[in-house]
């Protein structure tokens, strides 16, 4: 059974979330059916991911890895023709491309294969003003003096 959200009311009341609403939309419209290849994404730290992909068979000229703006798009495509006879082939060299929704300031700092394992370090980098700042309270000695008015109401009629 698939459910659908409604993000209308949201686009009501929310402003500025507009990036945050298409890609929960886009999440919740697609459905990968294609699995391959498998690949684990982790968290390493406060602001450090990792994703590892399984691309054996797969040789460093043959991955394309490319971040446009925030998305990250990984593909592999072997470039000789195999004329090998096989019993039983179990190593799947088909084409991909996978693709993986970046957030904000997030990165790519490296990439590396090793052992058929894609190894791509991200990092989010944020924006020395959009860091947390301390503010300096100044003290002034004493507060200052707030007038009051007092408001009388007319007399009513008993």
């Amino acid at each position: 059974m698939r459910t659908t959200f409604d993000f209308t009311p949201l686009y009501r009341s929310g402003i500025g979330f507009d990036r945050v609403l298409d890609a929960l939309e886009a999440a919740s419209r697609v459905e990968s059916i294609d699995k391959w290849p498998p690949y684990n994404i982790a968290k390493i730290g406060e602001d450090d991911y990792r994703i590892t992909m399984a691309v054996a068979g797969f040789t460093q000229d043959e991955l394309t890895v490319t971040q446009e703006q925030n998305m990250l798009v990984v593909s592999g495509e072997k470039t000789g023709e195999d004329n090998g006879q096989y019993l039983h082939r179990g190593i799947n060299g088909r084409a991909f491309q996978r693709r993986f929704e970046l957030a904000d300031h997030v990165k790519v700092s490296d990439a590396s294969l090793v052992n058929g394992l894609l190894t791509i370090e991200l990092k989010r980098e944020l924006p020395d003003e959009m860091k947390p700042r301390r503010i300096a309270v100044a003290f002034t000695g004493s507060p200052p003096k707030v007038q009051t008015k007092r408001i009388e109401a007319g007399k009513r009629a008993a």
